[in-house]
């Protein structure tokens, strides 16, 4: 019962039919007959009319990282401060350096009496061997993973894509980051490249939506129900402090198969439709539909200054090529295409107009909007969107722009390959 009332904030609900006005492909022209861009104070209200009645948080405070170890520092330190729970899910959890660290950190919560739940997906975190996860045990950590591989196996291309931390449901960490070396910048074992990544720390009422979120992973992984309000203990961190000036206001925008997935992708499109200025989007993986591509290139044609930061090296070459399928509609049309050399591109960000921000898990791929269960947030702050562009623009100075001319040079190999991936995007 507990665990019901809190996946009961869950919006919106699980089979709900969007109007047809706001599905993604209308939505845009619904916007601007009644928006007057992203800084219309009804946005707010419109958004919460796409995602079923799901709440905007106000108030709360928002900070971003760019940078691998100063996240893992501030989600252990989140753990560490916790007195009541600790909600930890990730798609990738790994036996390493980084893995660790926050077994520990979890381990001593649990010890001093804190409720530890730790939700991995099983695939994703495939090389992580069972006796990592009995230590976990050992300590009073309560762990499940997500879809295991022979358990169920109808449910296997239906993956846990999200990465949540939440503590005392007052403090709260998503975007695209896994716990590994590779993220946190920890290299001691050389195991695998630098990912370049973005995470958001939330703390305010946000993080309670961010709780029921992993709820509803949890409990499908057959977690023991988590209680609607834990007892109240001192505020995890700086979550203790109201927000200065107002705070961020926050959307958190969830999705899993039959829930939430057409949702998402209208919110996408009504922020695409709506910008004037600036359409800035970073993807890790990118192998897009028509309809975002179409989306896309709109507003480039209109005079916004699309951009789209994709990476140059990748861990899944085939996604790679699917998005080079599209690369010479989207020059074309004007939108400027740039990939990223200095580490394996993994964030996944959008900011508009200097004035929205989304951060999360979700790839622009096929996948995320149709079989993940995916986290992104939307946060309205300008302070967030200027340092989202400005980590945007930092990027972009160890990035190599696509020339139109250049890329219609290349070799008839890569052409074909595109091509093939592209076709087969859907699958990917």
């Amino acid at each position: 019962m507990a665990g019901r009332a809190l996946t009961s904030l869950l919006r919106p609900v699980a089979g709900r039919r969007l109007p047809r006005e706001l599905r993604a492909h209308r939505v845009g022209v619904t916007a601007r007959r009644t928006l007057g861009g992203l800084r219309d104070p009804a946005l707010c209200k419109f958004i919460s009319r796409i995602d079923g009645g799901a709440p905007i948080h106000r108030g709360n405070r928002v900070r971003l990282f760019t940078d691998g170890a100063e996240a893992t520092a501030a989600m252990l330190g989140a753990i560490a401060g916790a007195e009541r729970e600790v909600l930890c899910e990730a798609y990738i959890f790994t036996d390493d350096e980084t893995g660790h660290a926050f077994r520990d950190a979890l381990s001593a919560a649990a010890v001093r009496g804190v409720r530890v739940c730790v939700l991995a997906d099983a695939w994703g975190s495939l090389s992580t061997g069972s006796a990592f996860w009995r230590g976990m045990g050992a300590h009073g950590i309560e762990v499940r993973l997500f879809h295991r591989l022979f358990r169920h196996l109808w449910w296997q291309a239906f993956r846990d894509h999200r990465k949540i931390l939440v503590a005392d449901r007052r403090l709260a960490f998503t975007g695209g980051m896994n716990i590994a070396d590779e993220y946190s910048g920890s290299f001691r074992s050389k195991r695998a490249e630098r990912m370049r990544d973005t995470h958001l720390e939330v703390g305010g009422s946000a993080a309670v939506e961010l709780a029921a979120v992993f709820a509803e992973g949890w409990e499908r992984a057959g977690g023991r129900p988590l209680d609607p309000e834990p007892a109240p203990g001192r505020a995890a961190g700086r979550a203790a402090e109201p927000a200065e000036d107002g705070g961020s206001r926050v959307h958190v925008l969830d999705s899993r198969p039959d829930r939430g997935h057409h949702e998402t992708a209208s919110v996408l499109a009504t922020v695409v439709a709506l910008a004037e200025e600036r359409l800035w989007l970073t993807a890790g993986y990118f192998a897009p539909g028509r309809l975002a591509v179409r989306l896309i290139t709109a507003a480039a044609t209109r005079g916004v200054d699309v951009r789209l930061l994709l990476p140059a090296r990748t861990d899944v070459p085939i996604v790679r090529h699917a998005g080079h399928g599209w690369y010479r509609r989207l020059l074309k049309a004007g939108v400027r295409v740039f990939e990223y050399r200095a580490a394996i591109l993994h964030a996944k960000t959008l900011v508009a107009d200097g004035t929205l921000s989304i951060v999360g898990s979700s790839n622009l791929d096929v996948r995320s909007f149709r079989f993940n269960a995916e986290c992104n947030v939307v946060v309205l702050d300008d302070g967030l969107a200027g340092e989202l562009a400005a980590a945007f623009e930092r990027d972009l100075t160890e990035s190599e722009e696509i020339d139109l001319a250049a890329w219609r040079r290349r070799s008839v190999f890569h052409r074909a390959a595109d091509r093939v991936a592209r076709w087969l995007s859907p699958l990917l």
